[in-house]
């Protein structure tokens, strides 16, 4: 009996002694990536497969809870379209960008990821939204707020005021196998918590959604097109590499969660391929592995900071093989790198073939993109190549935003980003003379690098433009744009130039 009594109080000892540990060390977490907090939470798991048992009812059970129902409201005077509009034009229901006249409504799913509010959710479900309400598994309603949203990969992070929430053990989306068992859980179709079942049937799948979503026309530029025939020059710098699964995803699972049997997040809910707006057997959802990355980015900096190698390339295959004169039909044929680049200081050249990163091999473009958008600007990757025939490696620095802002008009002149123009939030060059003599023009200055959130940027000035007149003066360099700019009318400022795609006017 005594040695039963010493048992209970030492494992009383020891139980108080970790809770004592846990509690010490809790408010350090926020500190850590939500990666590192869900070794905290979470025992590891040895098992190399994503594959777990049959039986998904322990699966379910243990994430339903962190599933939780948003709920998202616009006003009348928000011009910007619903979230609704991106399952539009995947479904070929949508068009041009819809103008809304009336308040609306839409719904979606999260996934809580931290104990005090932290979930994450798709950028179409929160996006331009002037309310967001989170209903949590316990019904209670709470408000939240964007921490960070990024178009590029449709992934958005955001916050409510609550504590002790039940969160979502993190899997790794690399050990997904197709064949294996998956489920998808969230709110369809306004229904409450649903699970459906189904299996892993592609990885890496690209199918231009997000290039879609990316390339929709402000309501300017839709009346511009119906005017003239022109279309705004479109840089595309979104990252699909989606796992596809024939679990039932339906309208609102958007924002929710792809699990595997053991009960652990592999993906976020994105889209669905339809011609009717329902289920048909293909969903898709963003790997969790390229979603951790995002969202630290979004609670440490509330914007994504990304890293690029510098390239523009076209995957290859049998076709594009022929086209190019080579003999390899897989990898990524690099058919132009931009000066300043990581690329650039290693050494790549126009016609090397990309086959493998950090030792995995590049079939297709999601395969280089996600593995890179996973990385931050000054990371390190290592790079297998092809050139000539023979296999070389270099190791490759990537850059920041002004890489990807250099238009790739300007990548043969090897200029500098040139002048700033603070008040418009944009950088001008001299139009080198050979861009002026393919567009026939006699004058011109180029944007070469645009701000997030400042002037150009919100009324979708393209990269790489070719400005000729500000408020009908010719223009030559950025002291030109400067001066022209006090001349407006009506306190109205209209640019015109030229792109790759025609003519353009803006007015401001």
């Amino acid at each position: 009996m005594k040695r039963i009594g010493l048992i209970v109080l030492a494992a009383f000892i020891g139980g108080a002694a970790a809770i004592g540990g846990y509690k010490l060390f809790e408010p350090r977490t926020a500190q850590l990536s939500f990666q590192d907090q869900q070794k905290v939470l979470f025992a590891s798991n040895s098992k190399v497969s994503s594959a777990g048992s049959v039986d998904f009812v322990e699966a379910a059970a243990a994430v339903s809870p962190a599933v939780v129902h948003i709920r998202t409201s616009y006003s009348a005077s928000n011009g910007d379209s619903s979230p609704m509009d991106m399952f539009d034009q995947l479904f070929g229901g949508g068009g041009g960008r819809r103008m809304q006249r009336a308040p609306q409504a839409a719904s979606g799913s999260g996934v809580i990821l931290t104990s005090d509010g932290y979930i994450v959710t798709n950028n179409h479900v929160v996006d331009n939204a002037d309310k967001i309400e989170v209903v949590l598994s316990d019904r209670r309603k709470v408000s939240a707020k964007v921490i960070g949203k990024d178009p590029n990969t449709d992934l958005a992070l955001i916050k409510v005021d609550a504590t002790d929430l039940p969160v979502i053990k993190m899997g790794n989306s690399d050990n997904v196998q197709v064949g294996e068992w998956v489920l998808a859980v969230g709110f369809p179709l306004d229904l409450q918590t649903t699970v459906t079942a189904g299996i892993v049937s592609a990885k890496s799948r690209s199918i231009g959604i997000l290039a879609k979503n990316q390339n929709q026309p402000t309501q300017e530029e839709y009346e511009e097109y119906q005017r003239t025939g022109k279309v705004p020059d479109r840089t595309n710098t979104s990252i699909e590499s989606f796992i596809q699964t024939d679990a039932a995803i339906n309208p609102g699972n958007s924002g929710g969660a792809l699990v595997n049997a053991n009960g652990e997040l592999i993906g976020i809910n994105a889209a669905i391929a339809s011609q009717t707006g329902t289920n048909v057997g293909y969903g898709f959802a963003i790997p969790i592995n390229l979603a951790k990355k995002i969202l630290d980015d979004f609670r440490k900096y509330g914007e994504v900071r990304r890293g690029y190698i510098g390239v523009t390339f076209a995957p290859l295959d049998a076709d594009m093989a022929e086209k190019f004169q080579v003999k390899e039909n897989t990898g990524l044929y690099i058919t132009g790198v931009l000066p300043n680049s990581g690329a650039a200081a290693a050494g790549l050249q126009k016609g090397d073939i990309i086959k493998k990163v950090e030792g995995a091999v590049i079939y297709d473009s999601p395969d280089l993109q996600e593995k890179i958008g996973r990385l931050s600007p000054g990371d390190k990757v290592q790079l297998t190549y092809l050139r000539n025939g023979s296999e070389k490696s270099t190791s490759i620095t990537l850059k920041g935003d002004d890489v990807k802002k250099v238009s790739p008009t300007l990548a043969a002149s090897g200029k500098p980003t040139g002048a700033t123009i603070s008040k418009l939030g944009a950088s001008f060059i001299p139009a080198p003379s050979e861009l002026k003599a393919k567009y026939g023009v006699k004058n011109g200055v180029v944007v070469t690098n645009i701000q997030t959130g400042k002037l150009f940027d919100s009324v979708d000035v393209p990269n790489g433009m070719l400005i000729t007149t500000v408020n009908g003066k010719s223009v030559n360099n950025a002291k030109d744009v400067e001066d022209a700019l006090p001349s407006s009318k009506n306190g109205m400022t209209t640019i015109s130039g030229v792109g790759p795609n025609g003519n353009y006017t803006f007015s401001f």
